[in-house]
């Protein structure tokens, strides 16, 4: 395709991995990562996040408390702050040092090397955020599925279920992904087309070789 050049493969992936930069950014500080209602009182919907729980009502309206203690969490939400700031700080890392790399962009002139170099190293980057975005939600999520199914809980009990913010999580960990994947690709495009050349050969001059061989052979 003629539009599908180098330069729009490496903005394209730029702009996938801000994308899932910002939403797993978002989401960590989301209160939405599980939401549970009762039965008994329909009027309250509480709200749980990584940092803050909260409480919506509708006289009120929402009301959100940071948690009294760290080590009073559970392994889940303990496992899934370290890994979230994992993923922004890789993410953010990725963004920065794709953007010198990119064709158009006046650094590193005259240095291609150094852009492929800061290009892969972008792609990794942007797979381990996506990697340590995917984990935590998919943690969070499996051991909210344990507890909703738990037998051990009187059925009147209200159990926790997913909240709005999982998804964004699973949506901000796979747009990672794919950014770093178009990074890749990006750079395989930049080495295809530095590649010299190759000179088709003439028919005289495969005639000439033909008659070479001949000569040689007697």
């Amino acid at each position: 395709m003629v539009f599908l050049t180098t330069k729009v493969m490496q903005r394209t992936a730029l702009f996938v991995t801000f994308g899932g930069l910002v939403t797993s950014l978002i989401t960590t500080f989301l209160p939405f990562w599980k939401t549970m209602n009762s039965d008994l009182n329909e009027v309250e919907n509480w709200f749980s996040g990584l940092w803050h729980t909260c409480l919506y009502t509708e006289e009120v309206g929402i009301q959100c408390k940071a948690y009294d203690s760290i080590m009073g969490l559970p392994m889940d939400l303990q496992v899934s702050r370290v890994l979230m700031s994992v993923s922004i700080v890789t993410g953010g890392l990725s963004v920065l040092a794709a953007f010198p790399a990119l064709e158009g962009v006046d650094m590193c002139v005259g240095q291609p090397s150094v852009k492929r170099l800061l290009l892969v190293f972008s792609g990794v980057l942007s797979w381990l955020s996506g990697l340590t975005t995917l984990a935590p939600v998919s943690l969070v999520a499996y051991t909210t599925v344990v507890e909703f199914w738990d037998k051990g809980l009187p059925d009147v009990m209200p159990r926790w279920e997913y909240g709005e913010a999982m998804f964004s999580g699973w949506f901000g960990g796979l747009a990672l992904i794919i950014g770093g994947t178009l990074f890749f690709v990006a750079v395989c495009m930049g080495d295809y087309e530095q590649m010299p050349p190759s000179e088709p050969r003439s028919p005289q001059a495969k005639h000439r070789t033909r008659h070479y061989q001949k000569t040689e052979m007697l």
